[in-house]
């Protein structure tokens, strides 16, 4: 099915998900027809996030991030915005998947996949489409292992290079990616990488994840969260500027990627960045409620049937146990949303099979009667099902298959 995210339902407010009763009733009667745990995008919704999304980057160019949709023919509708251009894919076979039909896809991060990178080296169509991501002359080693660069046409590739903040009498702040950091340890492997024959260095990625992934407006040590990225954002602006020069004066990038849906704002600004990347604030994971310098509409969610009653307080639901990869906390649990109240029981939490819901909304649930839940992240939600079940106003318009109904898991 082809979409059109340009195009609204006309129903006159295009910011229904601010009324949440009217929000989730009209999902509701959408998918009445349709049985079972159903995951559903409210293209309304989608439609919304897609332009917030550049309006905050600022003219600066937005690469899809496709682990936080799995959906192609959402990243497609995407593409095709104002905008939008090129794709961070996560894994190799992946980007030769979707090179098929796009013409630029850079794979976020590193890959030891030797089927997919002799595929790679076989495909002189891929080679020129899909772009690699290395932080260490290991990983070209492992490609020139697989297929000798006088038997495969020039690889591309980018540097990732580290974007957290050492700081002082702190230390480590932020994810652990690449162990080059430095300009000068990031000029060195570009110096390295340009003087092997097979390898055309293109582009430099820096993620800074304690900028774009930590929430600022959680309730808890919101003060010391913003203190840090106000820090880190000054470092970092000067450090990515250094590294951006040395490596202009090694090849000529086509590009520089930075950010995330959180940190569009700050990245956009650098002008050492040339796009950036956001994928999750198209679907929105419930994880974004914790962000003060936005407000993403609730794009997806799902919604699973009561199927009984253990008390008058609670409702069980079948299935719920979607969680989300990172810390083993509360966070990365599915949220109930609708009817508003319900909670998990701590002692079992979002189950395998089925999910007790405790609140004195659930007194007004019968069997049959469904609860709407957002997943904590965007992509994830996609693996646990075959199809979203579009809606648009309060009127199912269509199926689109995810990855998984596409017969493709990749991670």
């Amino acid at each position: 099915m082809s979409l059109d995210l340009l195009s609204s339902s006309g129903t006159g407010s295009l910011e229904p998900w601010t009324s949440p009763a009217l929000y989730w009733a009209g999902m509701t009667r959408a998918i009445a027809e349709v049985s079972g745990p159903v995951a559903a995008v409210n293209l309304d919704a989608l439609r919304f996030n897609a332009l917030d999304l550049v309006v905050r980057a600022s003219g600066v160019p937005i690469r899809v991030a496709s682990k936080s949709v799995r959906v192609r023919s959402i990243v497609d509708a995407t593409l095709a915005v104002a905008g939008y251009r090129g794709i961070l894919a996560f894994t190799l076979p992946e980007a030769l998947w979707l090179a098929r039909w796009h013409h630029d896809v850079v794979l976020g991060y590193p890959t030891a996949d030797r089927a997919a990178l002799a595929a790679l080296a076989e495909d002189e169509q891929a080679a020129a489409r899909v772009t690699l991501m290395v932080d260490d002359l290991a990983q070209l080693d492992l490609l020139d292992d697989v297929v000798s660069p006088a038997a495969r046409p020039r690889i591309r590739v980018a540097i990732d290079a580290d974007a957290s903040w050492r700081a002082p009498g702190l230390g480590h702040i932020g994810v652990r990616r690449s162990p080059v950091h430095d300009p000068s340890e990031v000029a060195t492997l570009a110096r390295a990488i340009v003087a092997r024959p097979g390898f055309t260095l293109v582009g430099l990625m820096m993620y800074e994840a304690q900028i774009a992934g930590q929430g600022d407006a959680t309730g808890s040590g919101d003060a010391m969260v913003r203190w840090m990225q106000r820090r880190s954002s000054a470092e970092l602006l000067d450090r990515r500027g250094a590294i951006v020069a040395a490596l202009r004066g090694i090849a000529p990038l086509e590009f520089v990627n930075g950010g995330g849906t959180g940190s569009l704002e700050y990245t956009a600004s650098d002008q050492s960045v040339t796009e950036v990347t956001a994928g999750s604030g198209l679907l929105a994971g419930h994880l974004f409620n914790g962000y003060r310098g936005f407000a993403p509409a609730p794009a997806a969610a799902f919604s699973l049937e009561v199927v009984r009653k253990p008390a008058a307080d609670i409702a069980t639901v079948l299935g719920g146990g979607w969680i989300a990869s990172g810390p083993p906390v509360a966070s990365r649990q599915p949220s109930p949303v609708w009817p508003p109240g319900l909670k998990t029981l701590a002692r079992e939490g979002a189950g395998e099979v089925q999910t007790p819901l405790q609140g004195e909304s659930a007194r007004g649930l019968s069997i049959g009667d469904r609860v709407w839940f957002r997943h904590s992240k965007s992509g994830e939600l996609a693996e646990r099902v075959e199809s979203y079940q579009l809606v648009r106003g309060e009127r199912h318009v269509g199926t689109v298959p995810t990855y998984r109904g596409e017969g493709k898991a990749f991670l």
